[in-house]
């Protein structure tokens, strides 16, 4: 039985975690859990799984938590309360947790970048859908790992698509993910994106694009801020850099393309030009799985794919007019060093205001490049740890004062 560390567990990627370790309860037990402010869920999760840490990102509501853990009902009360744990260093704790033997990391954003490198440090496995964790830190995390011996399982549709290819290859590392090396034989990688909320928008109209627009995916069930990143292709800029780390190609070598169906998840050439492409229905319960259960497959009930159900798949390559945040990435991805951290802190904080209704949705990459563009004169080749996170706060800070200026000079009705 395999024991997990849940990070994020109130999250999209936890909450689909949890559901499969209840599917599964003779291969899977939770041992810890890690959440933000979604207290109600997260006391629901404690009940049914009995972990035997909880941490919470904000110290402040643990004296809530442990109140509420203790009054309730004796019939649905667990037999056992968890060790509460609170703020940057329980967080990190948990992702360390003596027991756990794989780490699932769901915490959006650069604030997992700690936790991981926590699990990192302390040997553990991870099941990583946290990519800002390479894309802001890949030359601090990269030779953790190969001090650490961990081994890294993308749970990435994309990336995990990717990964199953390689497995089928007799070159394969079956002992672990060879991050940061070239892989043998790999001449590319093709992406696969589904185009997102605005795919068949009209690029003159996307200055009408609400909130509620953006974070209606056509095809996943996702959080909030990585459908927006879809809408804008950033997920897909931001998963190259990703690919980068991971399987030691040029950006040159890893393309995107628009497949509106979501059924092909990622394609790879071999030297000898054939490709191998993954398929199967736009559900993130499967790239999860295959971390899960990795090097096994689980036999599951749930619904298989039907190519003729499925009908067409169509393919096209991206227009950089309807989604300028891609060439960012790959801009970023090329310049390397502390600019792809720049780029998804940006990214990040351009995000959430566009989410608070605070910006357009066309602001998020003008915001996004003007940051990058002030960064090039400061940026640092071989970054420390402490480089990442300073440059992170920086870039936040600066797209918060960037927004002001550009809204002071230039103030617009939000769309409705």
């Amino acid at each position: 039985m395999k024991a997990l560390s849940v990070l994020g567990s109130t999250g999209s990627i936890g909450t689909q975690t949890l559901e499969i370790a209840e599917e599964f309860p003779d291969r899977f037990r939770v041992v810890a859990l890690t959440a933000g402010n979604n207290l109600d869920l997260l006391i629901e999760q404690i009940r049914r799984h009995e972990p035997e840490v909880v941490a919470l990102a904000d110290a402040a509501k643990l004296a809530e938590l442990r109140e509420r853990l203790a009054h309730l009902d004796a019939a649905v009360r667990p037999a056992r309360l968890p060790e509460l744990l609170g703020g940057p260093e329980g967080l990190e704790a948990a992702a360390a947790w003596g027991s756990a033997d794989l780490v699932v990391t769901g915490i959006v954003g650069c604030a997992g970048l700690l936790p991981t490198l926590a699990a990192i440090r302390a040997g553990k496995d991870l099941a990583l859908a946290n990519k800002e964790t390479l894309i802001a830190a890949g030359p601090v995390v990269l030779p953790e790992l190969e001090t650490s011996g961990s081994r890294l399982l993308p749970a990435d549709s994309e990336h995990s698509a990717i990964f199953q290819c390689l497995q089928g290859t007799p070159w394969a590392d079956t002992a672990r993910l060879s991050t940061g090396h070239p892989t043998p034989g790999l001449r590319r990688i093709q992406l696969t994106a589904s185009g997102g909320a605005f795919r068949d928008w009209d690029p003159a109209d996307l200055h009408k694009a609400t909130v509620a627009d953006a974070t209606s995916h056509p095809n996943w069930s996702m959080g909030r801020k990585i459908t927006v990143d879809s809408a804008s292709l950033m997920n897909k800029g931001l998963e190259v850099i990703e690919a980068h780390y991971l399987f030691g190609l040029d950006y040159d070598a890893i393309e995107i393309v628009i497949h509106p169906q979501s059924i092909i998840h990622s394609m790879v050439e071999l030297a000898d030009s054939s490709v191998l492409a993954q398929l199967g229905w736009p559900d993130m319960k499967l790239p999860i799985l295959y971390c899960l259960s990795w090097p096994e497959r689980l036999d599951t009930p749930w619904r298989r794919l039907d190519l003729t159900a499925a009908g067409s798949l169509t393919f096209r390559a991206p227009d950089p007019a309807r989604y300028p945040c891609m060439e960012l990435a790959y801009a970023a991805g090329r310049a390397g060093g502390t600019m792809p951290a720049v780029l998804n802190a940006a990214n990040e904080q351009a995000v959430a205001l566009f989410l608070e209704e605070q910006v357009h949705f066309l602001d998020i990459p003008l915001l996004i490049e003007l940051v990058c563009d002030r960064h090039r004169a400061d940026l640092m080749a071989n970054p420390s740890l402490s480089d990442v996170l300073a440059v992170d706060a920086w870039a936040r800070q600066a797209v918060r004062e960037a927004a002001a200026r550009l809204h002071a000079r230039a103030p617009a009705a939000l769309p409705a």
